[in-house]
């Protein structure tokens, strides 16, 4: 059984947690795939209990904007076989604050350019782009629609699936909309959308929610099997990919939906929660400032993800169960 080498750029992340710990696990359940594992990390040092839980990998310190310590990659680590970027500025109101950074980190282009360095391109790039690629316009977007995003962090977004269209032989591109799901093994600072919607109801206070903003979020479990289930095709086949896909969830849902669906799993008051129209609002909601324009509709069709894996995402009402009943046993 040969080890193959993963590398998640990002993987203190929400997502890269995760998906670290799914890459672990995939090695000792006796599966036929083994995995080699690396990780990078910036703003934060990686996490003792990450460590703890992904003992056999190793963590290596990357600046995305000047390429530093991909050095040390190759030399520690050698070219991986999958490389899963997850790293991003991915607040839109901090992308439109400074569009520079938000370019320079969201369009990996010293990542790209690592990985041509090599002198075999055979490496897969499996990189997490977004919804807000879309206008939002309409609903139930296809990729093959016209991308034209509304604010600097859908533009970046776009930018680097250009980029890596461009640059790269091997790759497959993920259009996910909100990640949802249980804490990770090391508890992330950002806010998570259903552990927040829980907190805000049990208050049993009225709260304020948009009734007229549209999204398809997606389980983050469902995710990182659909990030699974590309790595081992790319091992068994090896076959060069050139995929782009959305990734969301199986509903359309508004805000004031996501906050029913919590509010009926735990039994609260559904008066607690107030419709408001995402136009007439610029106060702190979601404990994100609003000073962003934010696309009102960038639902997603998923019929070629579930045709390209024999795949489905759980539903949003299965999904919301699943991580407040999870909970705290990460």
């Amino acid at each position: 059984m040969s080890m193959k080498k993963v590398l998640v750029v990002g993987g203190t992340g929400y997502l890269g947690q995760h998906l670290l710990q799914a890459y672990a696990d995939t090695n000792g359940n006796g599966s036929d795939n083994a995995y080699d594992l690396a990780f990078t990390h910036h703003s934060t040092p990686p996490p003792q209990p990450l460590l703890d839980a992904i003992s056999s990998s190793l963590a290596f310190y990357v600046d995305l904007k000047t390429g530093n310590g991909f050095e040390a990659i190759s030399n520690a680590f050698g070219q991986p076989d999958i490389v899963v970027n997850c790293a991003a500025i991915s607040v839109p109101r901090a992308c439109e604050i400074d569009p520079a950074a938000a370019h320079a980190i969201n369009v990996p282009s010293s990542l790209v350019k690592w990985l041509q360095s090599f002198k075999q391109s055979s490496t897969l790039l499996i990189h997490l782009s977004t919804d807000q690629v879309y206008e939002g316009e309409k609903s139930f977007y296809k990729e093959e629609d016209i991308a034209v995003p509304v604010n600097v962090y859908g533009k970046t977004k776009l930018a680097a699936e250009q980029f890596i269209s461009e640059k790269c032989s091997n790759f497959a591109i993920l259009r996910s909309s909100i990640i949802y799901g249980p804490q990770t093994v090391s508890p992330v600072p950002k806010s998570l959308p259903i552990q927040w919607i829980d907190g805000a109801l049990a208050k049993r206070e009225k709260m304020d929610f948009f009734h007229d903003e549209f999204r398809c979020p997606i389980y983050v479990k469902d995710l990182v099997t659909i990030i699974l289930a590309l790595t081992s095709q790319w091992i068994s086949e090896g076959k060069q990919m050139q995929l782009l896909l959305n990734v969301g969830g199986t509903d359309r849902v508004s805000r004031v939906q996501m906050a029913e669906a919590v509010a009926q799993f735990r039994g609260y008051d559904t008066s607690l929660i107030k419709p408001v129209s995402a136009s007439s609002v610029s106060f702190l909601i979601f404990q994100v400032d609003r000073g962003v324009k934010s696309p009102a509709d960038i639902s997603m069709d998923i019929t070629r993800l579930v045709q390209t894996l024999r795949f489905h995402p759980v539903s949003f009402k299965d999904g919301v169960r699943l991580t407040l009943t999870t909970g705290d046993k990460q």
